[in-house]
């Protein structure tokens, strides 16, 4: 029964959005209690009328609470004391916050603007509080421009290559589907709400494989693990081709009709016997022979994609051949087939992204572009050349890049520069925060308006705050609105209102805004089998094969094998991949104390037969390096490595390892053949007992 205190409370229920990257946007319903002035969020549950949360939530956000009023939240303005990195600040006014940056920003911006980087990724995925008013800003200054590259952007790239944009199945369609290819994801850990629908569809009699280098939770639930060596997706794919075009499995109409350049990768196909296939993949002939089997004969046949698989070298060309598979058969003549793994295009013409980021701000500059995955190199380097100036101020929101960024010792040491300026918007003292001269207290989800587009469904959304800020946090974009005001920037797009933006934020042609405030997300109207006739969205409306710039698909090795690189192999036999830890997101959640318990400590899973002949017995400390660093955690022989594979879970903050490092001291800065992203799973290790 309900006790006496809650009767007599006043409650109310707001429609929010979750705000994290992950591909299910869910909408939540945020109960608040207390009386005026003094609410507090006191449940977070899923919107059982959205269609894709359908009430549920994964344990992250079910949490999100707990995250908002945590003990460590950064409340007040902050300025640095002592060394960067050390954590030691104390706390200042916001006018004294804001007068000191737009001052240190004012100089340097009168010098020359471009040594000015703003570094954000999707610590909130909203329009608004993402890239709105801060891109407004930074466009206003003439900063360097962000190449926001760090999670998606070799696959996103690659999938617009081919179908002309990041488009895809509904994924409510998928129980519908017969057969469900779960390649290069982890759904039970991040996207919980794909994997109710193929549980659906399962209990419906559909078969469903994972192919993944790791035993995941999501693979001891399938039908099939395909556990495939990390890199070799494109073979794998070339070599189901081979048997489709052997078995004549293939939809010859649906060919003619909508792929431009066919005959091309036809070619290159039939070189990709099983038992070539095999041999690149380390699986065995008779498992391409049955998954290219399956795959023909069962139908509708559908794959979810994710994007682990294209964090290594050849990444974007393994996207691009995968993205072809649902074409050669004709999947997606129906609802429940063809391919998921990014629904994002489909926001395309629904987002006013001009009016919210406003580049005519820039006027005639054409600021140089940073690439974001490398920039532990592009902190360190001193200026000069085809660089341009010396990077002096940055300014970092919705990220954590000490920690999520690869090769994090160069990383670690740019952010340590004394001669750097840093600024750090947060929720708490990151590994980021620490090396900041001065950190703004920022708002969460519950305390903001925002909108949201999705990359995993189809729904736009709308975020509206449940209580007033916690301390002194002020939302992103409020912060920027104040820096721009502090800057002396009078132009009155600096006046919009985070209300205003996010009710703004979509066309409404394309945007039912009646349905979106009423119930805070509507669908868009797409077609329920988008490419059933064909109509891609690429110039032709055809799938491209022979894309300009990128020619034919083939399989790219990875920069860091045992096949590709068997000197560096010599010394460092094992690849290691670097997937998240099942209760944290990138590196968000790492600090929420029952998450944490959870995850207990960090991780390397190894196979016992690599464990045992290193000397290494379950939950032994061991200390995991290769040439650009050394990570100190703990072993874990669960069953979930392949022999000759290691996987790091991640991303836990460096300060909470064993060591002071994470999983990234040991990842590489070079970068997938398309899309000029990270190769955070092409990675050489060794491993031995601490």
């Amino acid at each position: 029964m309900p006790r006496m205190q809650d009767i007599a409370t006043p409650t109310r229920t707001v429609q929010a959005v979750c705000p994290h990257d992950c591909p299910d946007t869910c909408a939540l319903h945020v109960t608040v209690q207390g009386a005026p002035g003094a609410e507090r969020v006191v449940r977070v549950v899923g919107d059982p009328d959205h269609p894709p949360t359908h009430g549920v939530l994964c344990t992250k956000v079910s949490r999100y609470a707990e995250r908002t009023y945590h003990a460590g939240r950064v409340l007040t303005p902050l300025k640095r004391l002592g060394r960067k990195g050390e954590g030691r600040f104390e706390p200042i006014t916001w006018d004294e916050a804001l007068d000191t940056i737009a001052k240190r920003l004012g100089a340097i911006a009168a010098r020359n603007p471009e040594a000015v980087l703003p570094y954000s990724y999707a610590g909130t995925m909203g329009l608004v509080q993402g890239d709105g008013m801060a891109a407004r800003f930074f466009h206003r200054l003439g900063a360097s421009l962000l190449d926001r590259t760090i999670c998606a952007n070799a696959g996103g790239e690659a999938l617009a290559a081919t179908y002309g944009g990041k488009l895809g199945m509904r994924v409510e369609q998928f129980v519908d589907s017969k057969l469900i290819l779960i390649w290069g994801s982890n759904p039970i850990t991040s996207s919980v709400h794909f994997w109710s629908f193929a549980q659906q569809a399962k209990r419906a009699g559909a078969k469903l494989i994972c192919i993944d280098p790791r035993r995941t939770e999501t693979a001891e639930k399938c039908h099939q693990h395909i556990a495939i060596l990390p890199g070799t997706d494109g073979a794998l794919a070339l070599g189901l081709m081979h048997e489709l075009i052997r078995a004549d499995a293939l939809d010859h109409d649906y060919i003619a009709r909508h792929m431009d350049g066919w005959e091309k990768l036809r070619d290159k196909a039939l070189a990709w016997t099983p038992e070539r296939t095999a041999a690149v993949c380390g699986i065995t002939a008779d498992e391409v022979r049955g998954l290219a089997r399956d795959y023909a004969t069962t139908k509708p046949a559908a794959i979810r994609l994710n994007y682990g698989m294209q964090r290594v070298r050849g990444g974007g060309n393994a996207v691009r051949l995968v993205a072809m598979l649902p074409c050669l058969i004709g999947a997606w003549r129906h609802p429940a087939g063809g391919l998921l793994l990014s629904a994002s295009g489909a926001f395309r013409a629904a987002r006013r992204d001009v009016w919210l980021q406003r580049p005519d701000l820039l006027g005639p500059r054409r600021p140089r572009t940073v690439n974001m995955s490398t920039i532990g190199d592009a902190l360190l380097h001193p200026g000069g050349g085809d660089f341009g100036p010396k990077i002096e101020a940055v300014v970092v929101y919705n990220s954590n890049p000490v920690a999520v960024a690869p090769d994090s010792g160069k990383v670690s040491r740019g952010f340590a520069r004394e001669d750097l300026f840093t600024v750090v918007l947060e929720h708490f003292l990151t590994d980021t925060a620490d090396h900041a001269d001065i950190v703004l207290p920022a708002t969460t989800q519950l305390e903001h308006w925002d909108a949201h587009t999705t990359y995993g469904h189809t729904y736009a959304m709308l975020n509206r705050p449940a209580v007033p800020p916690v301390g002194q946090a002020r939302s992103n974009a409020e912060i920027f609105r104040a820096l721009a005001a502090r800057m002396g920037y009078t132009e009155p797009c600096f006046a919009d209102s985070d209300e205003l933006m996010a009710l703004q934020a979509f066309d409404p042609e394309h945007v039912d805004l009646a349905e979106l405030q009423a119930r805070g997300w509507t669908r868009l109207k797409l077609p329920e089998a988008p490419f059933a006739d064909g109509g891609f969205a690429t110039p032709s409306g055809k799938v491209v094969v022979d894309a300009p710039g990128l020619g034919v698909p083939d399989h790219v090795p990875n920069y860091e094998s045992v096949a590709s690189a068997p000197e560096l192999a010599a010394r460092y036999p094992l690849a290691m991949i670097s997937p998240p830890a099942r209760h944290f997101m990138n590196s968000s959640f790492a600090n929420v104390d029952s998450l944490r318990a959870a995850e207990k400590e960090p991780r390397l899973e190894m196979h016992p037969a690599d464990a045992a002949a290193r000397g290494i017995a379950q939950g032994a400390t061991v200390r995991v390096f290769n040439d650009r660093g050394e990570y100190l955690c703990k072993a874990d022989l669960n069953g979930a490595a392949r022999p000759g594979v290691v996987n790091g879970l991640g991303i836990w903050w460096r300060k909470m390892g064993l060591g002071g490092t994470n999983v990234n001291e040991l990842t590489h800065q070079r970068l997938t053949d398309i899309g000029r992203a990270p190769a955070f799973y092409d990675c050489l290790v060794e491993v031995e007992p601490c």
